[in-house]
């Protein structure tokens, strides 16, 4: 694709509305996280949720080799924890949530942060190259909480946005 075909892609998809997640997973004693707006239901059952990394990215090479991780779906009101886990260069998932009401999950021992719309954790089960992405396909291991009355974060054009309701 021509570099401004490039530009109107990005473009084309940023009109494509999407919730917001921090992915998380412990790695020996370290905990690490990423911001994805790339997140998805693939199957009620079993119960498989996707998720869409960077390949080059640090949390993608740690998913390759740690099959447990958690996802938080945030609320509208979390649009800086967004911010925090989206930040290049970010330090550990620990120093990211402090100060922030958060758990570590039973299943997987990674960060979950409290206060989203939702939060699992899951087990890879396949990992697929995809261009310059890398798609974890997950089996759900446990939803540890469903808050139906908190409004979901969104990313559109660019941004995050609170969902009206």
């Amino acid at each position: 694709m021509a570099e401004s075909a490039d530009g109107l892609f990005t473009e084309a998809m940023a009109q494509l509305a999407a919730g917001v997640a921090v992915i998380t997973v412990r790695d020996g004693r370290d905990d690490l996280g990423a911001t994805v707006s790339a997140l998805m239901s693939v199957s009620l059952e079993p119960p498989l949720v996707l998720v869409s990394l960077a390949s080059r990215g640090y949390l993608c090479e740690v998913l390759l080799r740690q099959d447990r991780w958690a996802a938080s779906l945030l609320s509208s009101g979390q649009a800086a924890i967004a911010s925090r886990f989206a930040t290049a260069g970010r330090p550990s998932a620990r120093l990211l949530v402090a100060g922030t009401p958060h758990h570590r999950g039973e299943h997987s021992g990674a960060l979950v942060v409290d206060g989203g719309v939702a939060a699992l954790e899951a087990e890879t089960v396949q990992v697929v190259p995809a261009g310059d992405h890398t798609l974890f396909l997950g089996r759900v291991l446990a939803v540890g909480y469903v808050t139906p009355a908190h409004q979901p974060l969104i990313r559109l054009r660019g941004r995050y946005r609170p969902m009206s309701p």
